[in-house]
């Protein structure tokens, strides 16, 4: 239950599969990343020519990879229909004529949408190269995607069990009690899936230690990467606008605070930061924006923590 002055939102299942879709489709970035682009569903078909509808693809543009997303309810049987959707949609995704179809979904969305070609001029992609940046990440394999409600062992257990990097991420509905039509949803912090595979494997190979998504600032803090009253720095510069720099402290607890708010996460300063700018991005990876002022950035620093541990 989440309360809200004199409100009470408590946990709801959501009303059907459609409606989570489409929570997806208006949110991917909070799941896939603020470099990312989603591009809606279509039919794709395996070698033999049965077709297949996922709910959608994720490009991350700054990682490189893609995603086969499929938004699930956990109510929906693990053996009797998302494992033989999702192996129908994986072997369909690899094929040569699915991937095209994917790359020209990719380069009709830049073409028509400044929000996308923005993302591409993020990563300093020029036009020019979009096809053979797109050609290079899509001759990957693909992640699995799943949005879904809850999660279960015999999900867990089947995902792991793939020769494909799966990720879970939970969203969780709530809804006004005295109030239906008052509606809240909740996204995992920082992108954070609550099951990687890929994040599982590295772990395994590193003996147990943590992963990327486990480490915090205070974390950094601990082993003296980063310490209180150190400046951070971020510059920003939006598509019609001039250059803007930020400056962030780091408190004693791990968050940052920036244009006098104290933030609890390095994205959510950094998006202040962005939005400030003039900028309407919705989301934004703290990580890797804010930097020291030797030029590393927080990203980099926690690497180098989990080098050493």
């Amino acid at each position: 239950m989440l309360i809200l002055q004199d409100r009470k939102l408590i946990k709801t299942p959501f009303d059907n599969e459609q409606e989570l879709e489409q929570v997806v489709v208006n949110n991917y970035e909070y799941i896939f990343g603020p470099n990312s682009i989603y591009l809606p569903k279509t039919l794709i078909k395996t070698g033999d020519g049965t077709g297949t509808i996922p709910d959608g693809f994720a490009i991350d543009l700054s990682s490189k990879k893609w995603y086969l997303v499929e938004a699930e309810l956990l109510h929906h049987n693990v053996w009797g229909h998302i494992a033989p959707q999702i192996a129908k949609q994986v072997i369909a995704s690899l094929q040569p004529m699915s991937k095209k179809t994917i790359e020209d979904l990719a380069v009709d969305q830049y073409q028509n949408d400044d929000t996308t070609k923005e993302k591409f001029d993020d990563q300093k992609i020029k036009e020019i190269d979009v096809r053979k940046v797109l050609g290079e990440i899509l001759n990957k394999e693909p992640i699995i995607g799943l949005p879904i409600d809850a999660v279960s062992g015999d999900l867990k257990e089947w995902a792991r069990t793939l020769r494909y990097n799966v990720k879970l991420w939970t969203i969780t509905k709530y809804v006004d009690f005295n109030d239906k039509n008052s509606v809240a949803y909740e996204f995992p912090e920082e992108f954070k899936p609550i099951l990687d595979t890929e994040e599982e494997q590295e772990k395994d190979a590193k003996t147990g230690e943590l992963t990327r998504y486990e480490v915090s600032m205070s974390d950094l803090i601990d082993k003296e990467l980063i310490k209180p009253g150190q400046v951070l720095l971020m510059e920003y510069k939006p598509r019609q606008s001039s250059k803007k720099r930020y400056e962030a402290e780091i408190q004693e607890d791990g968050s940052l605070k920036v244009i006098d708010q104290i933030f609890s996460s390095p994205s959510y300063a950094a998006l202040a930061g962005i939005q400030d700018a003039g900028s309407d991005r919705k989301t934004v990876n703290g990580w890797t924006s804010w930097k020291t002022e030797s030029g590393k950035t927080l990203a980099e620093i926690r690497e180098t923590f989990l080098n050493d541990v």
